[in-house]
C-alpha cells in the first residue's frame, strides 16, 4: 500500500490592465518572485514584458534543468558545465493559436577525466530527465517535447 498522497499548492496573483496593449504583473505568492507581463509584439502587444508563451518554455526548460541536476547528482556524474537553451513554437492559424513544440538543447560538460561510461550515462540521462519532469508531463500529448543534447569533456 502506498502512503498518503500529498497535495502541494503554488498560488499566484496576476494584475492586468487593458487589452492587447495592456500590461501587468504576475507574482508567485509563496516565493515572492514576480515578472512584468505584456502581450508579445507579434500578437499586437507592446512586448514590454514576458508572456505566457515564454513562461511555458521557461517552465519546461527550468524543470528539465533541475531534474537533470538531481539525477546527475544522484548518479555522481562529474558535471562541470550545464546550460540549456530552449525554443517554444506557437503556430498562428487565423484566429487559432496552438503551442506546437518545445525544443530543449542542453549543453553538458563533464570533467576532463570523465569515463566513457559516464559520458554515455550523461547522454542517457539527458534524454530521460524529460520523462521525470513535472511540467513536461503536464503538457505531454499536447506539446511536442524534443531534447537535442550536446555533450563534451572539459
Amino acid at each position: 500500500m502506498g502512503g498518503m498522497a500529498k497535495l502541494h499548492e503554488y498560488p499566484v496573483t496576476v494584475q492586468w490592465q487593458g487589452g492587447r496593449g495592456g500590461s501587468g504583473k504576475v507574482t508567485a505568492d509563496t516565493s515572492g518572485s514576480s515578472s512584468t507581463l505584456a502581450v508579445p509584439a507579434e500578437f499586437g502587444g507592446t512586448g514590454g514584458g514576458t508572456n505566457p508563451e515564454e513562461m511555458l518554455c521557461e517552465a519546461v526548460a527550468s524543470c528539465y534543468s533541475i531534474t537533470f541536476g538531481i539525477i546527475a547528482d544522484m548518479r555522481k556524474l562529474p558535471v562541470v558545465g550545464f546550460e540549456v537553451k530552449a525554443v517554444g513554437e506557437v503556430e498562428e492559424n487565423g484566429p487559432t493559436f496552438t503551442y506546437k513544440k518545445i525544443t530543449i538543447r542542453p549543453t553538458i560538460t563533464l570533467a576532463s577525466d570523465a569515463s566513457d561510461d559516464q559520458m554515455k550515462m550523461a547522454e542517457d540521462m539527458s534524454h530521460k530527465a524529460d520523462s521525470y519532469c513535472i511540467i513536461t508531463n503536464a503538457v505531454r500529448g499536447k506539446v511536442e517535447i524534443v531534447v537535442e543534447p550536446t555533450l563534451s569533456r572539459a
